[in-house]
């Protein structure tokens, strides 16, 4: 079983953690999501073979930019480009602004 770190951006209610955790769940090899929204922080646990990639790009699709977190920092390894979503202006139903 593997565990991937990640930052995620926009994050600021519960209905985010419901969304962030319905975009990660449904991929291959992903037996648990662990959110913590006050850190921005969530933890990908299974079998991730893919390794961060799917992950990255479902939660941008879903309109929470990611990357790869650092333990001792909150910069990223690798930075992704910013979706259109809730926190960006777009339509991801969210509701919390």
């Amino acid at each position: 079983m593997n565990t991937i770190d990640l930052q995620v951006e926009g994050m600021s209610c519960g209905a985010c953690v419901k969304h962030v955790t319905q975009a990660l769940q449904p991929l291959p090899g992903v037996s648990g999501v662990e959110v913590d929204l006050q850190s921005g922080r969530v933890k990908v646990s299974g079998e991730l073979a893919q390794g961060s990639a799917p992950l990255l790009m479902a939660l941008t699709d879903a309109g929470y930019p990611a990357t790869l977190a650092i333990a001792s920092s909150t910069s990223s390894a690798t930075s992704q480009p910013k979706a259109a979503g809730c926190h960006s202006g777009g339509t991801g139903g969210c509701g919390c602004r």
